[in-house]
């Protein structure tokens, strides 16, 4: 039997090892974090991610899956071992490889077989190579190792199903040994296999996350380009999607993308381009799209309000997406900031992502358990993430229950032929704005 060994137990790592184990495989999960393993081996989940807590509690009971913190056992009996800890992003925009290179040391200190080493997470082309080479320079037992790439393509909120169902699985080998070894480990999954050399690998991971960056920095240009001369994105996004080579897939505008993926990787590529000695002008157009579009709500509002001092500012949704807890690169988080600073008081509702920021703005932020309550008395009304709890808020709730019904969508969560019916206030993106009969003097 395969021994695999996870390192790591946040999105990438804790997925990948509950999906191994869900297809059949035997899966010890190791994290540095005491409190983490703790909360794994109770059965619960230390992120939010749909299905895993289920996953963990069916494949920990059937013994299967296991956590710890001892990783000199655990990687000691591993006969592959999985590296999906993070590669956060440094002040100049590259990635940070600590994390890495940390176990790829107490890899090289502990083995005591052969074996093979997969880096799931992602990581700068070229790395795969470097920590081969760091691991058999830092070896304490006469073993063979290898490094294969093999990135994730999961996406927060769907990243169970995404992996179990998967497009397709890419593996980066050198050797027909390490491509034997993660086919017969992938076989179960029943998905295409591509196999490629390592760079490749490496590459396909940035690419598509790029991609899907520029698409949607693309969209919000043209967004903000359709405020202007008098058109709506929804009908020119659906006019596009007709085409197949475009599709209908990443084609919302939008206050910009967030969370782990797409930040750090445009950066973190456009950084290595510039190491190469060559420019990606269209990522770093793609970053800088993203960068202004997160204040696109708190321009429109400075139009009503040339002042936040003193209002009372209702915030709906705080994560950077519907049906994730995270908040990296979130947009509410510096919206939120520039509020407070200008001496707004703030009320959010978000359904899952409170927690979190309460350790960000702990006491600066009052937090309501419905939207409702949030909207309360409020002069104005930011919308930063689609929740399901937010797109159903019936819009006489926003006229009914707000001081004066503005209201600034960030993720165009609602009709403007229902906002016309409302009576409210309702300016999204790339959309025309709807404007209540009573002028803002009238309503103050």
């Amino acid at each position: 039997m395969t021994n695999i060994t996870v390192a790591g137990t946040g999105y990438v790592g804790l997925v990948t090892g509950v999906c191994l184990a869900e297809v059949g495989h035997s899966v010890t999960c190791v994290d540095n974090v005491q409190d983490k393993i703790d909360l794994l081996n109770k059965g619960i989940s230390p992120i939010y991610e749909p299905q895993l807590d289920e996953l963990i509690v069916k494949n920990a009971q059937s013994g299967k899956l296991a956590f710890t913190t001892d990783y000199e056992v655990a990687y000691s009996r591993s006969d592959v071992i999985f590296i999906g800890v993070g590669t956060p992003e440094n002040e100049d925009g590259s990635a940070n490889l600590n994390f890495v290179y940390t176990v790829a040391r107490q890899i090289a200190e502990n083995i005591e077989r052969d074996c093979l080493v997969v880096i799931k997470s992602t990581v700068p082309i070229g790395t795969n190579d470097k920590v081969e080479i760091f691991i058999k320079n830092h070896l304490k037992n006469n073993v063979k190792v290898e490094v294969a790439s093999n990135p994730e393509f999961l996406a927060q909120g769907t990243a169970v199903k995404d992996t179990l169902n998967a497009s397709r699985i890419v593996i980066g080998v050198e050797s027909d040994f390490a491509k034997g070894m993660l086919t017969e480990i992938y076989e179960p999954f029943n998905q295409p296999i591509l196999s490629m050399n390592r760079r490749s690998a490496e590459m396909v991971k940035y690419a598509s996350n790029d991609f899907l960056a520029l698409k949607i920095s693309f969209v919000n240009d043209i967004a903000n380009l359709c405020e202007a001369v008098g058109a709506n994105i929804e009908e020119v996004t659906n006019g596009m999607s007709y085409d197949s080579r475009i599709g209908n897939k990443f084609l919302n505008p939008g206050i910009g993308y967030g969370g782990s993926c797409f930040p750090k990787d445009t950066k973190a590529l456009h950084w290595l381009s510039e190491e190469e000695g060559y420019v990606l002008r269209t990522v770093k157009a793609a970053i800088e799209v993203n960068e202004k579009q997160r204040f696109k709500l708190i321009q429109k509002a400075r139009q009503d309000f040339p002042s936040f001092e003193g209002l009372k500012v209702a915030v709906l949704g705080l994560t950077f997406k519907p049906g994730t807890d995270d908040l990296r690169e979130a947009p509410s988080i510096p919206n939120v900031r520039l509020l407070l600073n200008q001496g707004a008081i703030v009320h959010a509702f978000d359904p899952v992502g409170v927690e979190n920021f309460k350790k960000i703005y702990p006491t600066q932020v009052i937090y309501e358990d419905n939207p409702e309550k949030a909207l309360e008395g409020a002069d104005l009304c930011f919308v930063f993430t689609e929740w399901d709890e937010i797109k159903e808020i019936n819009l006489n709730i926003f006229r009914e229950k707000m001081k004066t019904p503005f209201i600034y969508d960030g993720r165009n969560c609602y009709s403007l032929n229902e906002a016309k019916k409302a009576g409210i206030n309702y300016l999204s993106i790339g959309r025309p704005n709807v404007i209540a009969k009573r002028t803002k003097e009238e309503v103050l």
